[in-house]
């Protein structure tokens, strides 16, 4: 039994989860403390100096933040995982631990908003640049990379355009340049993709989002894969001494750890984004029903997607299930269960009013879905990205992305789906007539 390999809904409850070994409790403990108590000094010098594992103070690791990591690891099939207090936390500190001033990133045009913001604004004024490449092909990517390119980063599924990235060609295109490919899986979840499985090295998410399931709790993880060689001529910084940490070195002394051990004990420890212990525990509830709630998405995200399609008050629909999606048969291969539950649809302008008009119309007319700038809750949610996820972004901006003027996203959740479809139709109803 040691040597069995256990199935996703096994591990979705019981990796990085054993009892406690003090009180026997089965449930995962919540380790609500700031700091640990430390043998003597000796034991706490050699936990500084990172020649000794073990738990310091809880903005580098805690207990129940290490399960929850675990856990993650273990569905992606990662070496490890470190997590943080959102899915831009964690994005940021990928992105902090591989590049600096002078460098560069190539990056998908089709990303959430707050992502392209980081990368463009925040990114760009403490000098590292980024080229944003617009459609999928990877050698639209292999053209925009530069000797200073440190990565290239891509969304298996686009928020909200829906593209799905083509993880194999991509990283065929990262490692013919000896750089990583690092993939945000927010929408997918590890249910419905493993991008280390296509060649990927660093998978980012946002647990906010269908991970933990239920809109109640921030959180972010990043899982890496344990084959990409960090000692290169890209990142001499993991090849030379620390001087914070005496003189050691990440390469030499973590091996396949390196870009982990760098992550927790120098990224995690400045930037400081800790995700909480009771965060950590309830998101690890989330995890324990991701296979069902996954399934149940994306099989109401089917049922609301051809209803769409085939209503003639709708312009558009852009869910890569549909047999006309330009990316169906990339779907297929890389999300055979489905490619999620989250997309855009387009309302039909008339003759007096824009789309952009009427989608807005519409939002304000669902009565069972909710208008919120989130995704993934077992709850449908909907927005307009153009006037609020992505508003920030300029015009062509919002064009790369695919956020046209009219566009809706919708998260379609685990309600009845008959109900789904129900408020859906009245309030395209209330919208297109000017009720």
């Amino acid at each position: 039994m040691a040597d069995r390999e256990y199935g996703f809904r096994t591990r979705a409850i019981h990796a990085g989860n054993i009892p406690d070994a003090v009180t026997g409790a089965r449930a995962l403990p919540i380790y609500q403390t700031t700091a640990f108590v430390f043998d003597d000094t000796s034991d706490a010098a050699a936990r500084f100096a990172l020649q000794k594992y073990g738990n310091i103070y809880s903005r580098l690791g805690n207990p129940t933040v290490a399960s929850f990591e675990e856990r993650i690891a273990s569905l992606e099939g990662g070496l490890g995982a470190v997590a943080t207090a959102s899915g831009l936390s964690a994005q940021f500190i990928t992105f902090a631990s591989l590049a600096g001033a002078g460098d560069h990133i190539v990056a998908s045009a089709n990303l959430y908003g707050g992502s392209i913001t980081q990368l463009d604004v925040t990114l760009r004024r403490f000098g590292v640049e980024t080229t944003f490449v617009q459609g999928s092909d990877p050698a639209d990517y292999a053209a925009a990379i530069t000797d200073k390119t440190k990565l290239l980063f891509a969304e298996i599924i686009a928020n909200p355009s829906g593209e799905i990235a083509d993880l194999e060609g991509l990283a065929d295109v990262a490692h013919a340049h000896n750089i990583p490919l690092i993939i945000d899986s927010t929408i997918a979840t590890p249910y419905l993709n493993r991008p280390i499985e296509w060649g990927a090295d660093v998978v980012i998410h946002s647990a906010t989002k269908f991970l933990g399931g239920h809109g109640t709790t921030l959180g972010g993880v990043v899982v890496e894969s344990g084959r990409f060689h960090w000692a290169n001529e890209h990142f001499p910084l993991f090849d030379q001494p620390v001087p914070s940490y005496g003189g050691l070195n990440w390469h030499g002394n973590f091996g396949e750890y390196a870009f982990l051990t760098r992550l927790r004990a120098e990224q995690l420890r400045d930037i400081g984004p800790a995700l909480s212990p009771h965060s950590a525990w309830l998101l690890a509830q989330g995890v324990e029903t991701l296979p069902f709630r996954l399934q149940a998405h994306v099989d109401n995200t089917r049922i609301v997607a051809e209803w769409l399609q085939n209503d003639p008050r709708i312009e558009f629909v852009n869910w890569a299930g549909l047999t006309g999606h330009p990316h169906h048969d990339r779907a297929l291969k890389y999300l055979p269960k489905g490619p999620g539950a989250v997309f855009s649809f387009g309302v039909r302008a008339d003759g007096t009013r824009s789309g952009r008009e009427i989608g807005q119309k519409f939002i304000e007319s669902v009565n069972l879905a909710s208008h919120l700038a989130n995704i993934g809750d077992a709850k449908t949610l909907v927005i307009h990205p153009a006037s609020t996820t992505h508003a920030q972004l300029n015009e062509q901006q919002l064009v790369d992305a695919g956020v046209l003027p009219g566009l809706v996203r919708i998260s379609v959740g685990i309600e009845d789906p008959e109900d789904i479809v129900y408020d859906l139709d009245q309030a395209l109803t209330r919208a297109t007539e000017g009720k």
